[in-house]
């Protein structure tokens, strides 16, 4: 898809490739482009949207710093495609019975595993990274009921809002399975934390950014790199 158009107002050009924009949007966007350390350009999508102080369906590269709130409370959201061995003529006519059997082994919305399903091996992969951070910030251990349990017991699991599995045939008749899944309850409160840290470090200098949800770490700052 073309550009349809620029904003040239800020330091940087904000390139947008839609012309469905709400107002509430274009402040966001234009909010952004007046900060110091956008790299190049900004480029907006057509699912643009206003999210917490930065729009969501957009493309905010930086150099030197990082804003929590621009990476958002999804921090942990993944997108995967994966192309099945079965062609289309390998589905049954009727696909309800497969719906039924995904939506009995995935967990949706804030539902989780009764028990600890995943491979230990990625549990432990995961856990090296993940208790150094819980162990450096203790404030995010209260921020959820019983986080270790939580977050091995939410993996394989969807999540809620705009988060989706689905069947899908391409020129080829070959069948994929296309998952958008959500960050979950461990990565909602790293954002959450993580912006409201970002806002105390930057203390006084807060005033002088045009939304205080824009609040910044910079490289080499205290927590750049445990954010990072």
């Amino acid at each position: 898809m073309p550009i349809q158009t620029v904003m040239t107002k800020g330091k940087v050009p904000v390139k947008i490739y839609t012309d469905e924009v709400e107002s509430a949007a274009f402040q966001q966007l234009y909010n952004l482009s007046q900060l110091p350390f956008i790299h190049s350009h900004i480029a907006v999508m057509p699912d643009v949207h206003c999210g917490k102080g930065a729009t969501v369906g957009s493309v905010i590269p930086t150099a030197g710093a990082i804003i929590p709130a621009a990476v958002g409370v999804d921090i942990g959201c993944g997108m995967n495609a994966l192309r099945l061995s079965i062609k289309a003529h390998d589905l049954p006519d009727n696909l309800r019975s497969l719906r039924l059997f995904i939506e009995a082994a995935i967990p949706v919305g804030f539902a989780m595993h009764k028990q600890d399903r995943a491979r230990q091996s990625t549990v432990t992969a995961l856990a090296v990274g993940l208790h150094s951070i819980l162990g450096k910030h203790r404030k995010l251990n209260t921020m959820q009921k019983k986080p270790y349990q939580t977050w091995v017991r939410q993996l394989g699991t969807l999540g809620g809002g705009n988060h989706f599995i689905e069947l899908c045939l391409d020129e080829n008749d070959d069948v994929w399975v296309l998952l958008h899944s959500g960050s979950r309850g461990i990565g909602n409160v790293m954002g959450e934390y993580f912006i409201a840290l970002a806002k105390k470090d930057m203390g006084q200098h807060l005033i002088n950014l045009p939304d205080k949800d824009l609040a910044y770490f910079s490289e080499g700052a205290a927590h750049y790199d445990d954010y990072s």
